[in-house]
């Protein structure tokens, strides 16, 4: 009788909250997933094509795992490409320092007035949620949202974007292989993310290693 694969273990000096990515000394690989209308152009060209609206909130995901929880490895409606953007590392930094948490938070903002008007006006915004194994199930740690608008938002698609990639294939591949129950080929095949060192005002991480 088959048993389900077991969970990613955890590390025991796993901190609550981490930026883990794919880096360089200047660059950074987030994650998003859009329909192939707009993500085969932008995978084509390198760029963000005209169609993408700077105008929006855009919310970007260094974490692979975590991008294949939120588009179901490249299978929801219009989540049907998934991309790896290559940004320069001195934008990313940036919109850190210029974010606000998306949710309040007491120990960062005792006056919940002071957070909302933070919000308001920051081009960036800071969610931590439950990294992912690769079952997809959440494990308790957590991983970096990080939401561009305004400036961030038209920045990252116009300066900052270094590179684009359709990593669609990989989506299925490592898919396939967790759906094969081979867990250990499928983590072979996952991006090589490390602790990203973050830039000090960073919200959510000033009480936490």
């Amino acid at each position: 009788m088959s048993t389900a694969p077991e969970a990613t273990p955890v590390h025991p000096a796993e901190p609550l909250r981490r930026i883990r990515a794919r880096y360089t000394d200047t660059t950074v690989t987030v994650y998003q997933a859009y329909s192939p209308a707009l993500g085969l152009p932008a995978a084509r060209d390198g760029r963000f094509p005209a169609a993408w609206k700077r105008e929006r909130m855009t919310w970007v995901k260094p974490s692979f795992l975590w991008m294949m929880y939120r588009c179901g490895w490249g299978q929801k409606t219009d989540q049907e490409t998934v991309l790896a953007i290559e940004i320069g590392r001195d934008g990313f930094d940036w919109a850190l320092g210029q974010a606000c948490l998306s949710h309040h938070d007491p120990d960062e903002h005792a006056d919940r007035g002071v957070w909302r008007r933070e919000l308001k006006g920051a081009p960036a915004r800071v969610q931590w949620d439950p990294e992912r194994d690769l079952m997809l199930r959440a494990l308790p740690y957590r991983s970096l949202q990080l939401g561009l608008a305004g400036e961030a938002s038209r920045r990252y698609a116009d300066e900052w974007t270094v590179s684009i990639t359709d990593v669609t294939p990989l989506a299925h591949e490592v898919r396939a292989r967790v759906g094969a129950g081979d867990l250990a080929a499928a983590a072979e095949l996952l991006p090589r993310e490390r602790p990203y060192p973050a830039p000090g005002g960073t919200p959510g991480l000033g009480r936490v290693s």
